[in-house]
């Protein structure tokens, strides 16, 4: 599992082991490792061209430390200092003691460049870039690489949000442990590849993000026992789809009868449908608590502005998830007067109506919309988009690693609801569930697009959700 950590109790870490190193120690780690990986993105160290962005924190003192390695190592190395009289002196010694320079034109240097370092601002930062500082970024090459130093500079570390012009880096090296900024966007696509570089801190065993790696994830999936049968491995009903919408429902179901559970009910109008492409299917016409037992409930796909089920199906005694239209007739009352679990798996739009908030306002802060729904609803809940992330009142937010830009297409999120429904059902708890439908969709959706990618329907993503499975616990 990859952890992230906020900047105080990162800090804080460093803190408690500078008391136990001799002064300078933990600097030179992190330089250290940071010239590795400028020497590997560099292919050649010697006659490389590098040039570093120094700012006045300690990441400019990285930068500086690694500059000189990289100097000993016989690359052009040369400083661009954008506060020459706070720059780092230990770093700034070192590098012109390795033959490094100091800049005098420095437009030119950084036009010369084969690789910039990002050391202006470190992970305390607030805010975009300073003008001086985007006008060096923008006179780089567009041939030369970009090497952020702790994370992209002018972008949060703690939430992920860019608050003006920011690095658009190739490579983040980081220290001690991932921020919270690395793995969600609007930052996370600045940062790059991501690399871990490890200096020794002690962190706390619960984190503020964490991402689900495979190992992970089999560990979470159900599977049937010798004595299974279909009602103990869990029954999941669905109510989706309309006269007008009737392929939600199709596609709710192929995700539910792909995620784990024994049986799929389905109650709606689109009975015929469903039945079409999915014989397995228990159907009803409805009302749901006619429909028979189950587990949990899946609502919302699909169904327009019927929304008379949707109070029935809150009304029971089981985890219920609500997606799409369910969200449009949701009230906080309503959840949290349920005593089983409630997951909504919202877009930026949804949630964006759900928190009387702009569009705009819940993707550009991402983290803070997802705790914000889940402490309002008194639910879990899963925001999709280009990273999805899963809240509850409790523990850390999970981000998902899996997915593709090409499930950016319609009906790719009832296949998702269909999963995770039946994950409930199996018997996860809802964050696990959701967590886990996450990621067997991202990667059901990365098998189907292929490399390098190409456009992928729904019905595809629901059709490699069993492929994905099989991945992840091979």
């Amino acid at each position: 599992m990859r952890t992230a950590y906020t900047v105080e109790t990162v800090r804080a870490a460093e803190r408690e082991l500078m008391a136990r190193l001799p002064e300078g120690t933990l600097m030179r780690r992190a330089a250290a490792g940071l010239a590795v990986a400028c020497g590997e993105l560099l292919g050649r160290v010697s006659g490389g061209r590098v040039a570093l962005l120094v700012g006045s924190g300690d990441n400019g003192g990285d930068a500086l430390y690694a500059g000189a390695r990289l100097a000993r190592r016989g690359a052009g190395v040369v400083a661009v200092l954008l506060s020459p009289e706070r720059a780092h002196q230990g770093g700034l010694a070192a590098l012109r003691a390795a033959g490094g320079r100091v800049s005098d034109d420095p437009p030119r240097d950084v036009a010369w460049a084969d690789l910039v370092v990002d050391g202006i601002v470190g992970i305390g930062g607030r805010g975009g870039l300073r003008p001086e500082a985007a006008r060096l970024l923008h006179a780089a090459r567009e041939s030369a690489l970009v090497v952020a130093v702790d994370l992209p500079s002018g972008v949060d570390a703690d939430t992920g949000e860019v608050g003006g012009e920011a690095v658009r880096a190739d490579a983040t090296v980081t220290f001690g442990a991932y921020k919270p900024g690395l793995l969600i966007d609007p930052a996370r696509e600045r940062a790059g590849a991501l690399r871990l570089v490890d200096i020794g801190l002690a962190l706390p065993e619960e984190a503020e993000v964490e991402a689900l790696h495979h190992a992970d994830v089999a560990e979470l999936l159900p599977r049937p026992a010798a004595e299974s049968d279909k009602y103990r491995r869990g029954v999941v009903g669905v109510v989706a789809g309309s006269a007008r919408y009737p392929g939600a429902a199709v596609l709710a179901v192929a995700g539910a009868l792909r995620g784990g559970a024994g049986a799929v009910r389905y109650v709606g109008p689109a009975a015929d449908a469903v039945l079409a492409h999915f014989p397995e299917t228990l159907v009803h016409a409805g009302p749901p608590h006619k429909a028979g037992r189950v587990q949990s409930w899946v609502i919302g796909p699909g169904i327009g502005d019927e929304s008379d089920a949707l109070g029935e199906v809150l009304a029971a005694e089981v985890p219920v998830l609500v997606d799409a239209d369910g969200l449009r007739f949701l009230t906080p009352q309503q959840v949290r007067s349920r005593t089983a679990a409630t997951l909504l798996t919202p877009h930026a739009g949804e949630a964006a109506a759900l928190l009387s908030h702009g569009r705009e306002e819940i993707e550009a802060a991402r983290l803070r919309s997802v705790r914000e729904l889940a402490a309002r609803y008194g639910a879990t809940v899963l925001l999709k988009g280009s990273t999805t992330l899963v809240a509850d009142a409790t523990g850390p937010v999970r981000v998902n690693p899996t997915g593709t830009g090409w499930l950016a297409t319609a009906g790719s999120g009832d296949v998702l609801s269909g999963v995770t429904g039946s994950l409930l059902a199996a018997g996860l708890p809802a964050r696990d569930a959701a967590s886990v439908g996450a990621y067997l969709h991202g990667l059901a959706a990365r098998r189907a697009a292929g490399s390098p990618g190409a456009p992928i329907l729904a019905s595809e993503v629901a059709e490699h959700l069993g492929a994905a499975w099989r991945d992840v616990v091979a």
